[in-house]
Formats: C-alpha cells, structure tokens, sequence
C-alpha cells in the first residue's frame, strides 16, 4: 500500500488521532516535501514504543535536547517504509533488536517541536507527522547509548512513564498507547 494510503486508511483510536489525521491529511495535500526535514513547517518522523514480552516494561532513551525520558524515533528522510524506520532508530538509540507485534501504524500523532539548538545550528520550531509502531524485545538484551541523541537507555515501568517524561504534551500519547495496548493486544 502507497505511504499516503497508509496514513489516510489509519482508522484512528480516538478523537485526538482522528484530529491528528486531518492535519496530516491537510499537510499532505499542502506540502510538496513531507517526508524531509527540507519541509521546515512539517515532516514525517517514526517512533517505535518498546515493550518487555509481559508490557511491564517500556524502552526509553533519555533524550539530550528535551533531557527527558521518551521513545525512540527519528525522521523519515525520504524513506516511505515507516516501519523500517522506526526499527532502525529503535537499534540506533539502544542497541536493542526489536520485533513489531504488528505491521500496522499503532499510534498517529502530530508532535511539536520547540525551537532549539541542534549541531550548533537554530532549528525552527515545526510539526512531526508521526507515526508509532507497537515494538517488543528482550528486556535482556545489551543496552547502548547512543551519545550523539541520548545520555541513557533503560527499561522503565510502564506504570511509571508519567514520572520520567518531563514532556507535558508527550504524556497523553503514552497514556493512549498503553490504554491501546491493554484494549487491543493480547
């Protein structure tokens, strides 16, 4: 199926998805370059929420410029295989390999990006067009940081993730994906 096919045919989990659907839906009619960071207003980027086989546990990596706990994720930089992204920058940030419980984009969510620093470089504040994908790995696998985006990887109580995000508008997306995980998966 065509990426654009993927994002429109999403059936949304909630009234915030749905919301958020539109303004992607909008951006894609809008904007000529979604999928780079050469859009300066709005871009794709994949996340992968990682969870221990009994989704006690969830990866994060403790991110360098938010200095906060959050997921794993990065841009599409051109790539149309969002999946492939998201497991990609899940064994960049961590060193962990992980497998999707599913194929299917999980959680759709606009995210904003305040202004910052990055490289030395200004970067504007703009709108990640995201997509999440449901990730489980072996808690017992070897973490890494890497330093470049994160000063830490660990396994967190996934009861506990409203306490180590410091991210305000990060906190209802995981309280959604873990409501989702506890309706939907087995």
């Amino acid at each position: 199926m065509d990426w654009k096919q993927q994002l429109l045919n999403y059936s949304p989990y909630n009234e915030q998805e749905a919301a958020d659907q539109q303004v992607i839906s909008t951006c894609l009619d809008t904007f000529e370059d979604v999928l780079t960071r050469n859009n300066p207003i709005a871009h794709m980027t994949c996340s992968g929420f990682v969870v221990n086989p009994d989704r006690s546990k969830v990866l994060m990596v403790h991110h360098n410029i938010y200095q906060s706990w959050s997921w794993t994720g990065g841009h599409a930089d051109g790539e149309t295989d969002f999946l492939a992204v998201a497991l990609r920058e899940v064994e960049e940030e961590t060193g962990i390999k992980g497998t999707p419980l599913t194929t299917d984009i999980f959680s759709l969510d606009v995210l904003t990006v305040v202004g910052h620093m990055k490289k030395g470089r200004f970067i504007t504040p703009h709108l990640h067009l995201n997509v999440a994908y449901l990730i489980e790995a072996d808690e017992t696998q070897s973490l890494q940081v890497a330093e470049a985006e994160n000063s830490g990887v660990a396994w967190l109580p996934i009861s506990e993730v409203n306490e180590y995000s410091k991210e305000e508008h990060m906190k209802p997306i995981y309280n959604k994906i873990i409501e989702k995980i506890k309706t939907t998966i087995d």
